[in-house]
């Protein structure tokens, strides 16, 4: 599935699920990279060029905005309510995969 389609599906990739998991808060890109980071035990790391597109489907799609910079260099994102309603959607369709993952491995573990 194409990354422009899965957005218009309501469909998260793992990039974007974590760049929305971590503008629960207001942050600037670079602290979005730390976050992600940090939240991942350094197993996924998001580069600037591929956060700033990600960022700028997420402002056109309206599920983030940019808040007033006050002439800061950084710009710093929030969620958006649209924003919000998709993370809780994509989390509980990642628990349902948990869930069904957790089944098979039992079935394969015997």
């Amino acid at each position: 599935m194409a990354r422009k389609k899965a957005l218009e599906e309501d469909i998260l990739t793992d990039s974007t699920y974590y760049i929305l998991l971590t503008l629960v808060r207001p942050m600037h890109g670079y602290g979005i990279m730390q976050e992600i980071k940090e939240l991942s035990n350094n197993k996924i790391d998001i580069g600037p060029a591929s956060l700033y597109t990600i960022l700028k489907k997420l402002q056109d799609g309206e599920l983030i905005k940019l808040l007033d910079d006050n002439g800061d260099r950084r710009k710093t994102y929030i969620l958006t309510d649209k924003g919000k309603e998709l993370i809780k959607k994509d989390i509980e369709r990642r628990r349902l995969m948990v869930s069904y993952g957790e089944k098979a491995l039992k079935i394969l573990e015997g």
